[in-house]
């Protein structure tokens, strides 16, 4: 990327272009560059704010006593760094720092961690050179990135993984998939300036969000296909009762199951049994608290992910370095965790409608959706394979910011665990995604067993025509190790249903629902 390379600010996001600026990074531009579907560009206004920055911060550095710059870090705060050992005080910082344990990251995970520092950088706070700005969104226009290793931080700055990366632009680390840039010169202003931040965890949690968020949608779709299966009231979805108990994601959530299914405002009540099993008469309830967890979440990366939380603040303006906590990530650890818990809860719904598909009373079909022959298993072994997968999940649910730990001789006594709430939620994406799948293996069987099956114009039609397409007929006691895997892989297609693409529209359009319903009332 040249020098002309940048964009004006508030510049339009081209296809294939991210304008950082350092104020409006979103959760998605950072999937983009962590995919490298888009490359970045800084934005002109942004990289002015980060060379004022970085001209202050030198000037305070050269005639006063500010952390990392002309002192030592943690428990040598105190100490003193000048004349002769200032020069070399940047790089022995990035190496005692690059102690990163565990295996190397996925190359997703770092591109975000260095998408998110360029853009923090772009803000203005960090008192960086402009130069490794430059070469940040260079190395992500490459496509090589540094190895940066899982373990080193606690939640209160990625240290360990961006003192990796400083290391490795400063040509003493080593890179993958792609030629390593040309090393760049670091001074002592660079080090603390590059490494006080958690650009690693935001990343994360960036990725996390984007994979969850389409996995919530496509469990609404399978959960569209299993009430189907059931032949289950409508009722639960009306308009007058989330109106009537007006959460703003509960009420989202049953506006798009009306959609899905074709299902008027006020649907009919059934002829059969007078209501369902919590299975599916509270999929609202429940995946209303999961998306309005969601946004919660994105609500805090928007703020971080745009934020200049370095210790210290370069401030242009007062000519001052303010020392502060400001990287401490509280918020983001509870939103994390609040988050997790949210998405439990969407799991074990999913496993106890496959528990319902394995019920005759319910579905008029043989138990465990089983063939003709005599005690056949059927679908059977699917409960147990998502109860484990259930089980993988509820371990990722515990709250990280729990965790409490003093480090550095005292002085940092206390930390937000927000980086292992990241890793958590990561993590979180494959068990979500087999327990779905196993749920959508018997839907399909069911609805096949039963019909007729779903109206072509319907969503929900379209979702079982994706779904009879790739999964086998074959009702025989077999193995359905692969039928769970087409399962699982489908539900990225099912996030893209035109009803679940506009999930965004679809929730803002349930809240001025909502909103209008209030405002009624008054």
């Amino acid at each position: 990327m040249g020098e002309g390379a940048v964009m004006g600010e508030g510049a339009v996001m081209g296809e294939g272009i991210v304008v950082l600026d350092g104020r409006s990074l979103r959760v998605a531009d950072v999937v983009r560059l962590a995919e490298g579907v888009a490359r970045p560009v800084p934005g002109a206004e942004a990289v002015r704010r980060v060379e004022d920055s970085w001209a202050t911060a030198r000037e305070l550095a050269e005639s006063g006593r500010v952390y990392g710059r002309s002192t030592g870090v943690g428990a040598n705060r105190n100490e003193s760094v000048a004349g002769e050992a200032a020069a070399e005080h940047g790089l022995r910082l990035l190496r005692s720092h690059a102690g990163a344990i565990g295996a190397p990251l996925p190359a997703r995970e770092v591109r975000a961690m260095l998408a998110v520092r360029a853009n923090q950088l772009l803000a203005g706070g960090a008192g960086l050179r402009p130069a490794v700005v430059t070469a940040l969104c260079e190395v992500l226009d490459s496509g090589a990135h540094p190895v940066v290793n899982e373990f080193g931080s606690v939640g209160t700055g990625d240290i360990a993984a961006l003192a990796q990366a400083g290391l490795a632009l400063a040509g003493e680390h080593p890179w993958a998939a792609g030629p390593a840039p040309a090393p760049l010169p670091l001074d002592n202003n660079d080090a603390l300036a590059l490494i006080s931040s958690n650009a690693l965890t935001l990343g994360q949690s960036a990725l996390a969000l984007g994979e969850l968020r389409r996995l919530i949608a496509a469990t609404q779709v399978v959960g569209a296909l299993s009430l189907l299966a059931v032949d289950g009231s409508y009722e639960a979805y009306a308009e007058p009762v989330h109106a009537a108990r007006p959460h703003p994601g509960s009420y989202a959530v049953a506006a798009r199951s009306r959609r899905l299914l074709g299902a008027p405002e006020r649907p009919a009540p059934p002829a059969g049994r007078i209501q369902d099993p919590y299975a599916f008469r509270c999929l609202p309830q429940i995946h209303g608290p999961a998306e309005d967890a969601a946004d919660a979440l994105e609500t805090t990366l928007a703020v971080e992910l745009n934020a200049a939380a370095e210790n210290p603040l370069i401030s242009v303006e007062d000519r001052a370095a303010y020392h502060h906590g400001g990287f401490y990530l509280a918020q983001l650890a509870l939103a994390l965790d609040h988050f997790r818990l949210a998405l439990m809860q969407v799991a074990q719904l999913s496993a106890s409608r496959l528990a319902a598909l394995n019920e005759p009373a319910l579905t008029r079909l043989k138990p465990f959706l089983a063939d003709q022959e005599p005690a056949s298993s059927g679908v059977m072994i699917l409960e147990y394979a998502a109860a484990a997968a259930l089980g993988e999940l509820r371990s990722f649910a515990h709250p990280a910011s729990l965790g409490h730990v003093v480090l550095s001789r005292g002085v940092e006594e206390q930390a937000s665990f927000a980086s292992l709430a990241a890793r958590q939620t990561l993590r979180a994406a494959a068990p979500l995604r087999l327990v779905v799948g196993c749920e959508l293996v018997a839907a399909i069987r069911a609805l096949r067993m039963r019909g007729p099956r779903p109206a072509s114009g319907l969503p929900v039609g379209e979702a079982f025509a994706l779904a009879a397409e790739i999964l086998d007929e074959d009702l025989g006691d077999r193995p359905l190790t692969d039928d769970v895997t087409a399962a699982a892989a489908l539900l990225d297609r099912f996030a893209d249903l035109q009803v679940m693409r506009s999930e965004r529209q679809e929730g803002r359009e349930g809240r001025m629902g909502y909103e209008g319903y209030e405002e009624s009332r008054r």
